[in-house]
């Protein structure tokens, strides 16, 4: 069973979350919260397995209280659901710890694909969205001393598109330890702790782009 968290501050969102969530099987929400400082306190309280966050919330904003959940409990995943689609807030919401971001226009299997990812310490990525941002210029140059090697960069492309370490490793004919060797060096050399931050802080150093 997977322990959801909803966090948003209108009621009629949460309450409609909570009515998909539970025709699935394998979904228990848990508990609901209205402004990031509620999340954070139920983060604690609850120690649900992901946090489904808004970002745009009265007193402490969604990106805060990521910030704050990641800092004191990485084991939740949180999942970033918004009604704003804009990159920068992307980027900072999955550099803060967060593991997904998804759009509250998002289809209902595309929401528990997310959730299922998150819950099991992965990252899911919608396409659209990568591919979007990559055509984006690079708010940073790439720095010669964080630069990833080839393989490393395929690693990382394949997460970004949601790949399992298991998938990565049957497309690139390399083993699954060899896959969290590599994302273990992309992790050091870009300065981040979990598959989402490295490939925000990729997109944002232009190392994705093709």
């Amino acid at each position: 069973m997977i322990r959801v968290l909803i966090a948003d501050d209108h009621e009629v969102v949460r309450d409609g979350l909570k009515l998909i969530l539970e025709t699935e099987e394998d979904f228990e929400v848990v508990g609901e919260a209205g402004d990031g400082a509620k999340a954070v306190q139920l983060a604690e309280e609850l120690q649900p397995d992901v946090i489904l966050m808004d970002l745009r919330m009265p007193g402490m904003d969604g990106l805060q209280a990521i910030e704050k959940i990641h800092s004191r409990f990485p084991q939740i995943a949180v999942v970033i659901l918004t009604t704003y689609n804009e990159d920068n807030l992307m980027i900072r919401g999955l550099r803060a710890g967060a593991r997904g971001y998804l759009l509250k226009d998002t289809n209902r299997q595309t929401l528990f694909d997310s959730l299922r990812a998150a819950a099991r310490g992965e990252a899911l990525f919608l396409p659209e969205v990568i591919a979007r941002v990559l055509n984006q210029p690079s708010a940073e140059k790439r720095s010669e001393n964080s630069v990833l090697t080839e393989r490393e960069l395929e690693v990382l492309r394949a997460a970004s598109r949601g790949e399992r370490s298991k998938e990565i490793a049957f497309h690139l004919g390399i083993s699954e330890r060899t896959v969290k060797a590599h994302l273990d060096s992309v992790y050091n050399k870009l300065g981040v702790d979990s598959r989402a931050a490295a490939v925000a802080t990729a997109i944002e150093r232009g190392l994705l782009a093709k």
